[in-house]
């Protein structure tokens, strides 16, 4: 049977991200996802996008690795929930931010450098 750790001593982890063109390409490559939109700003303005736009789940990611941080590790993590809010451009930077909530829960908050939240309605169950 696995012995529970402590969860982590600290109230808060933060981390931010300055997001480029070569990260989100990158992220494409990775994942799979070439949507042009991602990939090619002509494309993405032909759609209504300011031009290419960073990956929801590259954003989810990082959430989720600064939730495991902050939980003590990613085997603690159970669940995470996240609603996609704001759209990510190169030279955005953006604060993931995972903090204790009640219980064993994690708020999780993402926002950006006007203070608009990118990530919304966020949490992480813990064990």
């Amino acid at each position: 049977m696995p012995v529970a750790r402590p969860i982590c001593d600290s109230f808060m982890t933060e981390r931010r991200v300055t997001f480029t063109r070569e990260q989100i390409a990158a992220y494409a490559e990775a994942s799979g996802d070439q949507n042009p939109i991602h990939l090619d700003d002509d494309f993405a303005k032909t759609v209504g996008l300011p031009g290419v736009i960073a990956h929801g789940m590259l954003q989810m990611g990082i959430l989720a690795t600064v939730a495991a941080e902050e939980a003590g590790g990613p085997s603690r993590l159970r669940r995470i929930s996240v609603r996609f809010a704001a759209m990510v451009v190169p030279g955005d930077t953006v604060t993931f931010i995972a903090s204790r909530g009640a219980g064993e829960r994690l708020e999780l908050t993402a926002v950006n450098q006007k203070g608009e939240a990118v990530l919304t309605k966020s949490s992480a169950d813990i064990a």
